[in-house]
């Protein structure tokens, strides 16, 4: 009943999208490297490693960003973090909510107070 209540096709944006609640999502966040150099892979795993004990996470560098937002969207992961260039600049990340696609620019400290209050 749940996996049927929370199929979502959004024809708007051409994507598939299993809105589980939150506690229900295998997955909660996705950590995706804008790019496979430049030092983003190793940052990322640092981000990994650093929440994946509160919530489990899956890291995710194969193909475009676009690409592995929406696979995860259809796998029903609640949240995805980029890390991207001006991560190592300023030790701040994007967040993007499954649901509504927005995103927030945060700093990499903020990571768990904002998955606690929003989701």
């Amino acid at each position: 009943m749940v996996l049927c209540e929370s199929y979502y096709e959004d024809n708007e944006n051409n994507r598939t999208v299993l809105k589980l609640p939150f506690d229900l999502a295998p997955n909660k966040i996705v950590i995706c490297p804008l790019l496979k150099k430049d030092g983003l892979p190793e940052k990322a795993k640092e981000i990994f490693d650093s929440i994946n004990s509160t919530y489990k996470c899956v890291y995710d560098q194969q193909g475009s960003i676009g690409k592995r937002y929406y696979r995860q969207d259809e796998a029903g992961t609640p949240f995805g973090i980029t890390i991207d260039h001006e991560t190592l600049e300023d030790n701040s990340i994007t967040i993007r909510e499954r649901d509504s696609m927005e995103q927030h620019r945060i700093p990499v400290d903020n990571i768990l107070k904002f998955i606690l209050e929003n989701k």
